[in-house]
């Protein structure tokens, strides 16, 4: 499990890992279940990098990602003419996993009338290619992950109940981040440093303020919301203390509030901020792009995009209000 980025230490994390050790070495299907952004492929990753497949392929594909009449080929190949623009034979990817694991990504949108070859195949191992006849046969370990109630599903069918027993057979089920606060300062170390790197940069320090703030969030999107959050906040840091596109000492005392305002009013709030103290100078040394570490151009989109207003357009409109007004009452005698 070295190999993956697996943090944390809660109960609720250390217990969902012990699972993965049980589970890997053998070679029954999984289904982990899941909000999104948990981190289900990175699960999913940690058994096949504990198993004795560790040595031959993780193949992954995403089920929601691909038209349904695109994902029988995805899975399981082509031959040569099997339908318009299959100019060659293609291999699917169960026989590019063969000997390592499958991770089906979104089981839970799987087209109806592909699910029946799909059950073929986790049964007995074998399937035949589009616009072939000939059976191939593989060694293939499958994961399945959903952030879908696969059983609601089955009951409103929309989810064949055989192939659901077939997934289920060891049920995985990953916490949202906001059962497992305690691992919200380590995974904040880890993607403030990782983010830090690749923007050739340093952050040495993460203040208990800012901590607190990120504790107190609920994050919606588990844990994909809080990397993207942070890799964020490493780019509006200007030095080796992390800052947050937020304002601390009002979050702090609000966190009830903080908790239901959306990342973007936190960014809108900090260049609006940066802009006041800069008297809404945005270019040139010392302007709001320099204090922030962005480029002129990058602070000019954002703030169009948070609906910021350069003064030179606001005092534009309000100039041209008037002739307005008078074309509006000419028009009206």
């Amino acid at each position: 499990m070295a190999t993956v980025d697996l943090i944390g230490s809660s109960a609720k994390f250390r217990a969902l890992l012990n699972d993965v050790e049980l589970v890997a070495p053998v070679d029954s299907a999984v289904l982990i279940q899941g909000e999104t952004g948990t981190g289900k492929e990175v699960i999913a990753r940690a058994i096949h990098e504990t198993s004795p497949r560790r040595n031959h392929r993780f193949v992954a594909l995403n089920c929601a990602a691909i038209p349904g009449a695109l994902l029988e080929s995805e899975l399981f190949g082509h031959e040569r003419g099997a339908f318009t623009g299959a100019w060659a034979q293609t291999k699917g990817r169960f026989q590019m996993a063969d000997g390592g694991t499958l991770f089906l990504d979104e089981i839970g949108d799987m087209p109806l009338e592909l699910q029946p070859k799909l059950l073929r195949a986790l049964q007995e191992q074998e399937f035949e290619r589009l616009g072939s006849t000939q059976t191939l046969r593989v060694d293939v370990r499958v994961v399945a992950a959903t952030n879908q109630d696969l059983g609601q599903l089955v009951s409103r069918k929309l989810f064949r109940a055989d192939l659901f027993y077939r997934l289920n057979v060891i049920p995985l089920i990953l916490p949202p981040l906001r059962e497992r606060v305690e691992d919200i300062p380590p995974l904040t170390k880890f993607f403030a440093a990782k983010f830090a790197a690749r923007l050739n940069k340093s952050i040495d320090v993460i203040p208990d303020d800012v901590m607190a703030v990120l504790k107190a969030q609920d994050w919606p999107g588990n844990i994909r919301e809080l990397q993207n959050f942070v890799e964020r906040a490493v780019l509006f840091s200007p030095g080796p203390v992390l800052r947050l596109p937020l304002d601390l000492n009002r979050t702090v005392k609000q966190s009830s509030e903080s908790a239901a305002r959306t990342l973007a009013d936190a960014d809108r709030e900090h260049i609006l901020e940066t802009l006041n103290q800069t008297d809404w100078l945005i270019g040139g040394q010392g302007g709001a792009a320099d204090r922030l570490g962005l480029p002129r151009t990058t602070l000019i989109y954002k703030m169009r995009k948070l609906g910021i207003e350069t003064r030179r357009s606001s005092r534009a409109r309000s100039m041209r209000r008037p002739a307005n007004d008078q074309c509006r009452a000419a028009a009206n005698c």
